[in-house]
């Protein structure tokens, strides 16, 4: 029993360490335009027996107002860590007066296309225009426009309406690609705030119910005081899970030197 007890212990803190990495990550993009935090997720799971028989184990039953239990198991359950989630909520909008920087009020993301021709999906709007005229990113890569086109701006006077229509000097350029997905949760992230889609995003469809923004770009929807605060969570109840098992090897040690000393 002491040892399941490690066991069970040691996985939460092992469980506990990963959720702090992905906290401090989180926090490590506080001021990165354009990101969304990750949310750990956790499963329980019951370890195969001895002869790594998986099969052992009954299958859930259910009893009537009951959580699914599996009543026969003669060990504990553990925890496991499963990765992480996207939250997508809106981050703040701030102001900065570039005609280049567009913020999208609503669903969806600019498209912007890779050096490999791959295309991806952003919140960050914080573009600029190349030696070209072509608008792109800080990265130097391309911005589409709603035709899958380059978007090249030649003129002074540039604005944007809120469907995205770029206009420069009075000429129409054409208008930016927002795209929205069905469950943008399953987004993968292939960092500096780019996705890809994902066989459980589903393809990407022309976004609606938006406004893009010109003059804004959209910060990190990290909430600092949240993650610390997490963060204090995690360091208590990685001490709670050492102090669990100090005290189950304290036992053992006790059992195995006491029990059956000659009195």
């Amino acid at each position: 029993m002491s040892d399941e007890a490690i066991y069970a212990a040691a996985s939460g803190a092992i469980a506990q360490g990963m959720r702090l990495e992905v906290l401090a990550n989180n926090l490590a993009n506080i001021e990165t335009t354009g990101f969304k935090e990750d949310e750990s997720i956790f499963s329980n799971f019951m370890p195969v027996d001895d002869s790594s028989n998986v099969g052992v184990l009954p299958e859930f039953q259910t009893v009537e107002g009951c959580s699914p239990l599996w009543p026969y198991a003669n060990t504990n359950c553990q925890v496991k860590f499963d990765g992480t989630s996207i939250n997508h909520s809106k981050g703040p909008l701030s102001q900065t007066g570039n005609p280049f920087d567009f913020a999208i009020e609503g669903n969806g993301f600019f498209c912007v296309l890779t050096g490999q021709g791959e295309a991806t999906f952003t919140r960050n709007g914080n573009f600029t225009i190349d030696s070209t005229g072509k608008l792109v990113t800080q990265d130097g890569l391309t911005v589409l426009g709603d035709n899958g086109q380059e978007i090249v701006i030649n003129g002074k006077s540039v604005s944007v309406d809120d469907g995205g229509v770029i206009k420069a000097d009075g000429n129409d350029l054409g208008a930016l690609k927002i795209v929205d997905f069905d469950n943008p949760y399953e987004l993968e992230k292939i960092g500096s705030s780019l996705f890809v889609p994902s066989e459980g995003s589903g393809p990407g469809h022309v976004a609606s119910k938006f406004k893009v923004k010109q003059g804004f770009i959209e910060l990190s929807n990290v909430d600092p005081i949240k993650a610390m605060t997490e963060m204090i969570e995690v360091q208590r109840a990685f001490e709670t899970y050492q102090k669990i098992i100090r005290t189950m090897d304290e036992i053992s040690s006790r059992s195995i030197n006491e029990i059956g000393r000659p009195v």
